[in-house]
């Protein structure tokens, strides 16, 4: 085990504070990541408030992380020291279940470990897991990711979550040329989803009650926004092939 430092939610609703606590030291496949920036997600504040009801403490949030590879096991073969690496929300799972034999680990039948607020069993002893918001964390190879050399890793953090939670539905649905694409709501998720969306190729229509907003994207290509007040809002989907929408209320759609 070795030292490191974070900030750390004590309570449910607390301020986050600095905080030590140790990370194991890398067995034969995982990876040691210098973190040089973690991304903050809606999930964190719902946790760190223990909105969902099963938060533990203390906890360091955080599961957009991005950083250097410092330190490599014996046996890894995907990393080497000096590489661009990413962790995402789960960093485990039981790696013998149908889905995680499809490369589905999320839906581990066992459940995934995650990144944070999570726990995972070493010799027989259990401990919780810590997030991104620290300075370093030891993590399997095969749940690392690699950043491309041309993406700053500091505007790569937020795709290890809400980019990922746009792109998959976009790529599931076919998103693309000749396809008509709606995103409800131009907050963070909605502002990656449209410049996704955008990147594939489709026609994108953003749905939102603040159309000064259509100020924001004028970069990244023709869009078109309209207003959605519930009322009218089954209109303004007329000859939309696919709609996301990007709002944490589900009640305000």
């Amino acid at each position: 085990m070795f030292q490191v430092c974070g900030y750390a939610a004590q309570q449910a609703k607390a301020p986050l504070i600095p905080y030590s606590f140790e990370r194991r030291d890398p067995r034969e496949h995982d990876v040691v990541v210098d973190i040089k920036y973690s991304g903050i997600c809606h999930s964190d504040i719902h946790q760190v408030s223990d909105e969902w009801g099963w938060s533990t403490f203390p906890m360091v949030p955080g599961h957009e992380i991005v950083g250097i590879v410092s330190k490599i096991g014996t046996q890894v073969t995907r990393y080497k020291v000096g590489d661009r690496a990413a962790v995402g929300n789960f960093v485990d799972s039981c790696r013998k279940c149908g889905p995680c034999q499809k490369g589905l680990e999320q839906y581990c039948v066992k459940g995934a470990i995650w990144t944070y607020n999570g726990f995972e069993t070493q010799n027989g002893k259990t401990t919780p897991t810590q997030g991104g918001y620290s300075n370093k964390i030891v993590v399997d190879e095969n749940y690392v990711l690699r950043i491309p050399d041309n993406l700053p890793l500091d505007r790569s953090a937020p795709l290890l979550c809400a980019g990922i939670t746009l792109y998959s539905p976009l790529m599931h649905w076919k998103a693309g040329p000749g396809k008509k694409v709606a995103i409800i709501g131009l907050g963070g998720l909605g502002n990656i989803g449209v410049k996704i969306a955008h990147a594939l190729g489709a026609e994108v229509t953003v749905l939102t009650t603040r159309l000064k907003n259509k100020k924001k994207p004028r970069k990244w290509g023709p869009i078109t926004f309209t207003p959605h007040p519930i009322p009218t809002l089954s209109r303004s989907l007329k000859g939309i092939s696919t709609c996301l929408s990007t709002l944490f209320q589900s009640r305000l759609i």
